[in-house]
């Protein structure tokens, strides 16, 4: 979107004088609803898997689908929207995001079901953009700090809850149930928008510019996904992964990727991309083989196996707010990289653990690796902002996004390629080392000095 700063003479901005927390309120619900759909699925994929008798790996394409539709279109919707009428593309993005749950519960086989599933993303990456804005021009000026402090708590919130609602639902109502439980939010953000929401001037159609983007970020993606996940059960599949790259660098050589390819030669911002891109690998297919071993080779039901996983966003909700009180105290980047080590840690402690997995013994690492995520989590977000030049903060936070969803979809293709080829014996310890080494990444990455001056205060300017 482009400049909201104003708080007036944009399309379906509040009249003057007036604070629309209602509408706010609709923000922090299809946050909730956009967040809780990237993990609820994933403790669902055994149950897919024999429901539509096809293989994990066709089966992690319910999560890998909607991912993939986030990656290729979050930069192009945003440019899309610019200027367009909210409301309109409110209630768009909800309807659709609603009717594609309803496709996905109702799927018969496969290929129906991925099919929803890219459609749902393609909404959700719309919602991801539309959500701050909405709470920002839906209040004054003065109130907009606590206007986006709503969304910013109930998105994370809703991937926190994620596996153990999506749990909870798989035992007593089968695995339809996760796609269906958030259409109830969808209708009643949908009436509340309808009726508070100002008429506005509309949605255009994309430019072909914007859709040309989509396309090429989606052909690269998805080419590196097939490659990774069929490799499953035929390896040659492998080859497809190098020619992802054409379309990728095709796009980035174009109007659409210069934005982003500007934003990594700032100096420190591309190591700073790869440290988080890295570490939400490590935490997606870390996800991905814990919640799979545990269901499909342990035995232990949907509930325990998401209570189980909910430990790691419980222990990151204990010390984010801990994270960002010390780096304000000793600096952004030693948080942040001690962080990172607590992560690696956690899912190091993961690899050497035998076949006989207990929740416990699994809860207590991922408890471990989510303390350090909430500790890296709000430093990094400092360092790399504060490294964006006066008038870049956007370009920067959306290709943090981008790096962040990135690494979120390519966590689990990794982690089944790993799996595939260390074979049935191996393939669980395979994919937990893959995880492991993603997340130790980060480390050299966030804690190497920057290259401009280093006191505490320059943290936040310098990688």
């Amino acid at each position: 979107m482009t400049d909201q700063g104003s708080g007036s003479g944009q399309p379906g901005d509040i009249p003057a004088g007036e604070d629309r927390w209602l509408l706010v309120a609709v923000a922090g619900v299809l946050s909730f609803v956009a967040m809780l759909d990237m993990n609820i699925v994933n403790v669902a994929l055994a149950d897919i898997a024999d429901g539509l008798r096809v293989s994990a790996a066709t089966a992690q394409w319910a999560v890998l689908g909607y991912q993939l539709a986030v990656v290729a279109l979050l930069l192009p919707v945003g440019r899309w929207l610019a200027g367009a009428g909210i409301r309109s593309a409110v209630l768009t993005a909800t309807t659709g995001f609603a009717v594609c749950g309803a496709l996905a519960a109702a799927a018969p086989w496969a290929a129906w079901l991925i099919a929803a599933r890219i459609a749902q993303g393609a909404f959700g990456a719309v919602l991801f953009v539309l959500m701050p804005v909405l709470a920002m021009r839906s209040v004054r000026p003065g109130s907009r700090g606590r206007a986006m402090s709503v969304p910013a708590t109930l998105g994370p919130l809703g991937a926190v809850t994620g596996p153990a609602v999506g749990g909870l639902l798989l035992d007593h109502l089968g695995w339809h149930s996760v796609f269906l439980v958030k259409i109830p939010f969808c209708l009643l953000a949908l009436v509340v928008a309808r009726r508070a929401m100002p008429d506005d001037g509309g949605l255009s159609r994309p430019t072909p510019r914007s859709a040309g983007d989509a396309l090429l970020v989606a052909t690269g993606t998805a080419a590196l996904l097939l490659a990774l996940t069929l490799a499953a059960d035929r390896p040659a599949w492998l080859l497809l992964a190098p020619a992802a790259a054409v379309p990728l660098w095709w796009w980035l050589r174009g109007p659409g990727g210069r934005p982003v390819t500007g934003v990594l030669r700032i100096p420190g911002l591309l190591r700073a991309h790869c440290a988080v891109l890295s570490l939400a690998a490590g935490f997606a297919a870390m996800h991905y083989v814990v919640a799979l071993h545990l269901q499909r080779d342990d035995g232990v039901s949907a509930t325990t196996t998401g209570l189980t996983v909910l430990a790691f966003p419980l222990g990151m909700g204990v010390a984010g707010p801990l994270g960002g009180r010390l780096a304000d105290r000793y600096g952004a980047r030693p948080v942040a990289t001690i962080g990172a080590v607590l992560t690696a840690a956690g899912l190091l402690l993961l690899v050497p653990l035998g076949d006989g997995w207990t929740p416990s013994t699994v809860a207590w690492r991922l408890a471990l690796a989510g303390v350090g995520m909430g500790l890296t989590g709000g430093p990094t977000q400092a360092l790399v902002m504060g490294a964006a030049p006066p008038g870049q903060s956007a370009a920067v936070g959306s290709t943090v996004q981008l790096a962040r969803s990135l690494g979120f979809t390519l966590g689990p293709a990794l982690a089944t390629a790993a799996w595939a080829l260390a074979g049935p014996d191996g393939g669980v310890h395979a994919g937990l080392a893959l995880a492991a080494t993603a997340a130790c990444l980060a480390v050299p990455l966030l804690a190497l000095p920057g290259r401009h001056r280093s006191d505490r205060t320059t943290d936040t300017v310098s990688l």
